[in-house]
């Protein structure tokens, strides 16, 4: 896949982390999925992923879309913004911190940053899930 190819860079790279975070902000995720704690649709910060947690499943739920509401996006995003908005989706339940994260937000913080690992965080009573 070309995600393989490019040396997966869009989940280790402030930028690409960066647009896939205004790609959410503005494309109607945060509608759905909230700051990442849920709503209408899941949660994606609980570390319980229905269809895998890796960026490539990230990348087909976004670009094809899921039964049950997820809309498919595949004409409404380039591939880059796909994998960019992959990238950004995966760190925020990630369960290892990563050195890269998107710029911060003014907004009143709801949640731990995205390079903290949320989903570790929030699981870290169980032994198991380190």
């Amino acid at each position: 896949m070309t995600y393989a190819a490019l040396g997966k860079p869009y989940g280790h790279n402030a930028y690409q982390l960066g647009q896939g975070k205004r790609l959410y902000n503005s494309f109607g995720c945060r509608d759905c999925h909230g700051d990442g704690s849920g709503g209408s649709g899941p949660p994606l910060l609980d570390g319980w992923w229905q269809y895998g947690p890796d960026v490539v499943s990230i990348f087909l739920s976004i670009r094809d879309g899921r039964p049950g509401g997820m809309p498919a996006f595949r004409n409404k995003l380039a591939t880059e913004q796909i994998w960019q908005l992959a990238g950004y989706v995966n760190v925020l339940g990630a369960y290892s911190a990563s050195t890269a994260a998107p710029g911060r937000d003014d907004d009143l913080h709801t949640r731990p940053a995205e390079n903290r690992a949320p989903a570790s965080i929030l699981f870290s009573h169980f032994p198991e899930a380190r």
